[in-house]
C-alpha cells in the first residue's frame, strides 16, 4: 500500500478558480474506490502503487479534455514495503510525537 499526494493545476483556462477541476478529479478517484483526503493544497490517496498511478494520469489528463491548454502536476508517493501505509497512520505517528 502506497499514499500519494497529488496537485493538478490547469493553466490557461477562462477562470483563476480550479476548484471544479478540482472536484472532477477527486471524482476519479472516489470511482476507482481509493481511498483518499482533500487537502487545501493537493488530495491525498492511499491504494495499491499502480492504482494511484493510473488515477494520477487520469487526472492529469482531465483538464485537457476541459479545455486547458497547459497542465502541471505535481506527485509524491510514499511507498513503504515494511509495513502497510495509511493517510491516517501516517498522520497518527506524528500526532503522538507533538
Amino acid at each position: 500500500m502506497a499514499v500519494m499526494e497529488i496537485s493538478v493545476v490547469p493553466i490557461g483556462t477562462d477562470s483563476p478558480s480550479i476548484s471544479r477541476y478540482v472536484a472532477e478529479c477527486v471524482a476519479i478517484v472516489k470511482e476507482k474506490g481509493l481511498r483518499y483526503e482533500v487537502t487545501s493544497m493537493g488530495t491525498n490517496v492511499e491504494g495499491d502503487l499502480r492504482d494511484l498511478l493510473s488515477a494520477a494520469e487520469q487526472m492529469h489528463e482531465l483538464p485537457f479534455k476541459r479545455g486547458a491548454q497547459r497542465v502541471v502536476t505535481s506527485i509524491k508517493i510514499d511507498d513503504r514495503r515494511d509495513k502497510r501505509l495509511s493517510i491516517r497512520g501516517k498522520k497518527e505517528a506524528v500526532e503522538k510525537r507533538l
